[in-house]
């Protein structure tokens, strides 16, 4: 298939001969000579190619996209703002926040009217951000992001501390690898579930398109930081989804309910982490593309891994019965296939945590 991307006067052709789309799109709308060519911006984001190395790679390039420019005028913004009272922004940073920062603890006085109004404004610019793809700023933006109301003066400093640290480490970008991912089969535990949800299947639209080009292959990492808002003892669920080898989808939030156990925390995140592959897995159907087999869902949980993948386990928290059978009727239905990963490796840590610096850098690298 052939998409147009339009957004107001932003258009973005995908084809094999692009230029014919631009061509017949300039029958009817007048279009800046110059500016129709291969995209080099969109929406903030700069767009390039890159090559990869590796035994699939094929010695060809792939689109690639970074907030490198966007980045740069929010900087330049922020420090000529700091210049006027004197001030600028720190040199080492090796986090978005400073360490052992909580932004829950900070008792500092609240910001006047104007400063709050310049705090929102910032997070603006920084959860646009992270919407390019700066990823390792994402547990520190969804933690800020909770004080748009009422935030408080050192809720502004660690702000400028994050653009310090955007600043010192401004090389990052998302490249859309198209390879897929070559998962060992013996992760994956093969059950009959037809006793438990012998109706279950997965929903797939009726008007959707016919299938054309290349099918894909989904995976998921879900994860959960238990009790880890020091206020409200709130878990934070961090969830990536990767198409192939890019990573598509991304989400960090606190949870709306308190759990009492890591397993509750985790199962929560697994529900959530479910629903947006079920939500996915239609667009990507309703766009006429297919999808091999369940989705790769990852989990460091070994207890939540276990109750979805086995049957004859039973819940003994009945407070999850909802995220349980969630989980277990996507799992019986082909929707999803649940593998428990390696914390060390989970790369939904990035977006669930405050890891410390070389931490961070190597998850950001896979």
């Amino acid at each position: 298939y052939e998409y147009v991307l339009c957004y107001v006067d932003d258009i973005l052709a995908q084809s094999t001969d692009p230029m014919a789309i631009m061509d017949a799109l300039r029958e009817t709308y007048v279009l800046k000579k110059s500016s129709v060519k291969e995209p080099d911006l969109y929406l903030g984001a700069d767009i390039k190619k890159m090559y990869i190395s590796g035994p699939e790679d094929g010695n060809k390039p792939r689109w690639a996209m970074s907030s490198d420019k966007y980045a740069k005028r929010a900087i330049d913004t922020v420090e000529a703002k700091l210049a006027l009272t004197g001030r600028r922004l720190v040199t080492k940073c090796t986090t978005p926040l400073s360490n052992d920062y909580r932004p829950e603890l900070d008792q500092s006085p609240e910001l006047n009217a104007e400063d709050q109004n310049y705090y929102q404004g910032l997070i603006g610019v920084l959860r646009w951000l992270c919407e390019l793809g700066r990823l390792d700023i994402l547990v520190a933006i969804s933690l800020m992001s909770r004080y748009l109301v009422s935030a408080r003066v050192g809720h502004l400093e660690q702000l400028f501390h994050v653009f310090a640290y955007i600043k010192h480490h401004k090389r990052s970008s998302i490249v859309f690898d198209d390879t897929m991912p070559d998962y060992a089969a013996d992760r994956w535990t093969q059950a009959d579930w037809s006793d438990y949800y012998p109706d279950a299947k997965e929903e797939e639209p009726v008007n959707a398109p016919e299938i054309r080009g290349k099918p894909v292959m989904m995976s998921c990492f879900e994860d959960a930081d238990h009790a880890g808002c020091r206020d409200t003892r709130r878990s934070h669920t961090g969830i990536i989804i990767m198409i192939n080898r890019a990573p598509i989808m991304w989400f960090s939030k606190r949870q709306s309910t308190c759990e009492a156990s890591t397993f509750g925390s985790e199962l929560v995140a697994a529900r959530i982490a479910t629903e947006m592959v079920k939500g996915l897995r239609l667009k990507l159907r309703m766009m006429g593309v297919e999808i091999l087999g369940p989705t790769a869902m990852f989990c460091d949980n070994a207890s939540v891994v276990t109750q979805s993948t086995r049957p004859e386990s039973a819940l003994k928290k009945k407070h999850c019965v909802v995220a349980y059978h969630l989980i277990r009727e996507a799992q019986a239905a082909g929707i999803i296939s649940m593998s428990k990963e390696d914390g060390k490796t989970n790369l939904a840590d990035i977006a669930t945590k405050l890891n410390d610096g070389p931490t961070l850098r190597r998850l950001c690298q896979y």
